[in-house]
């Protein structure tokens, strides 16, 4: 039998989200060309690597033991291109890191650019999850590196301290709420508010409101936590965001920031990796440089190229 390892990463996507449709997404194919591939893999082994169900796929005995060696191999020729980029002038590398929304918006930018400027023979593949999603990715091989709230469960994985995350509900300075010390997603929710389009941070505050039972009416959604604090301090309704994004914005606007009472509004950010994992040198120097959250110095590129 035959696997490449596009059949491998599909495979593992699939096993991972429990769905083809979510793991075809991943791994960047279509439908119907991932439903192929799968259906050839089950013929090239002759044995049934998924079982198929209205909720979705599990794997089989043997799709188990496909998906483990999947794993090993994936990690095996991850490193072997590590290494060979340590002696191959020009040829370039991609490093796959997976993190939160604040982490996307807020933290990663600054400190990748001084990183990335440092090693310019070096990719990043960024991808937005929620911190369990980056747990099962990290811990799976699917991202070689995480940035998540230490809230989730992080067995198997090596942390490393990265930020401090806290959410804080975002109004106009003479709203009646805007001198509290401390506000609950019960008061914000009291109006309608607005909200991200989409996103990690989104589906985490969602979640905890439907945990509570409380109502959650958005009136309308934008793209960045600017376009909230800005409808915000305008009076378009609360917000919730990062306060690094509420303390950016309060400079320009006439905008306040209480923080959310809730403990889980409080986040330790880490950066992850696979207990054990051996990472390339690059990948290396980026967990240490994100831990540090430092610029990039020419030193330290030197010692990752």
């Amino acid at each position: 039998m035959r696997f490449d390892q596009t059949d491998l990463r599909l495979f593992l996507a699939v096993v991972e989200a429990g769905s083809i449709t979510h793991g075809a997404a991943e791994a960047g194919l279509s439908l119907p060309a991932a439903s192929e591939r799968l259906r050839d893999m089950e013929v090239a082994g002759k044995v049934r690597l998924l079982a198929r169900a209205r909720r979705g796929v599990t794997p089989t005995e043997a799709g188990e033991a496909l998906a483990h060696h999947a794993r090993l191999i994936l990690r095996q020729v991850a490193q072997m291109r590590g290494e060979l980029a340590e002696h191959a002038k020009g040829l370039r590398a991609t490093i796959r890191l997976a993190a939160n929304t604040a982490a996307v918006s807020e933290f990663l930018p600054e400190r990748l650019g001084h990183w990335m400027a440092a090693h310019p023979r070096i990719d990043i593949e960024l991808k937005e999850r929620q911190s369990t999603e980056i747990a099962r990715a990290v811990a799976t091989g699917l991202a070689d590196i995480g940035v998540l709230s230490a809230a989730v469960d992080t067995a198997g994985l090596q942390l490393y301290p990265f930020a401090i995350d806290r959410l804080v509900a975002v109004l106009p300075r003479d709203h009646a709420l805007a001198n509290r010390k401390h506000v609950s997603l019960a008061e914000i929710l009291r109006s309608d508010i607005v909200g991200l389009s989409g996103g990690a941070l989104q589906e985490h505050i969602e979640s905890h409101a439907a945990r509570a039972g409380l109502r959650m009416k958005v009136r309308v959604r934008v793209r960045t936590f600017d376009g909230i604090c800005r409808m915000a301090a305008d009076g378009a309704g609360p917000g919730v965001v990062p306060e690094i994004a509420a303390r950016r914005c309060r400079r320009s606007m006439a905008l306040a920031c209480i923080p959310l009472a809730e403990p889980w509004a409080i986040r330790q950010l880490s950066v992850c990796t696979r207990a054990g994992q051996e990472l390339t040198p690059p990948a290396r120097d980026l967990v240490e440089h994100l831990a540090r959250g430092e610029p990039a110095t020419p030193a330290a590129a030197q010692r990752a190229r």
